[in-house]
């Protein structure tokens, strides 16, 4: 049973000794530190490996929120998970701990304003959906067609040095369709 910290910072370039000091003021054993890597994306390979060494009893500790995750609904996730396991959750700077009633309450009131970031969320997307509707526009991704795969195709063959007649030979197109290809952007929507 112990005090892990958790420090994450963005851009190689970044430092996490900020961090670092401040998690071993408040007395964490251990600490785990993801670099160079958003907080945005669901797995971070040190926060995976905290995850699975964490037991009942423990506590996680962060010096931001914003440094266990970017989004409120996320964050929530993660420290519910944490809550369902037996482990406690503190955050340094706002001062929240999941072990007394008003940090409790403080993620409540967290949980609260995430539900309605989803719900803004959810009538937005009805709002532009139902607007490209009466503009005759079809919501989704667009379909990826045979010609979408050969401009992809030839952007690639190009990085690689080969010459519009050889990039034609390959995709079976003109010389002319090539350069029209490599002129539409490499992620081959035309």
């Amino acid at each position: 049973m112990g005090s892990i910290g958790y420090a994450r910072v963005s851009t190689l370039e970044q430092s996490a000794d900020l961090q670092h000091a401040a998690l071993s003021a408040v007395g964490c054993d251990r600490i785990f530190t993801d670099h160079g890597v958003s907080g945005a994306r669901a797995s971070r390979p040190e926060l995976d490996k905290l995850l699975d060494h964490l037991r009942a009893g423990d506590e996680v500790v962060v010096w931001k929120l914003d440094r266990l995750g970017r989004n409120t609904r996320n964050l929530l996730a993660l420290i519910d998970d944490l809550e369902r396991r037996g482990v406690h959750f503190r955050s340094v700077t706002e001062g929240i701990s999941t072990n007394g009633p008003m940090g409790r309450a403080m993620l409540t009131v967290m949980s609260a304003f995430a539900q309605l970031e989803r719900d803004q969320l959810a009538e937005r997307t009805r709002a532009g959906m139902a607007a490209a509707s009466r503009h005759g526009r079809k919501a989704g991704r667009r379909e990826i067609t045979a010609e979408h795969l050969k401009v992809r195709r030839a952007h690639e063959l190009k990085a690689q040095g080969l010459a519009p007649a050889d990039i034609g030979k390959i995709i079976g197109a003109s010389r002319a369709t090539v350069y029209r290809y490599l002129s539409i952007g490499g992620n081959g929507i035309v």
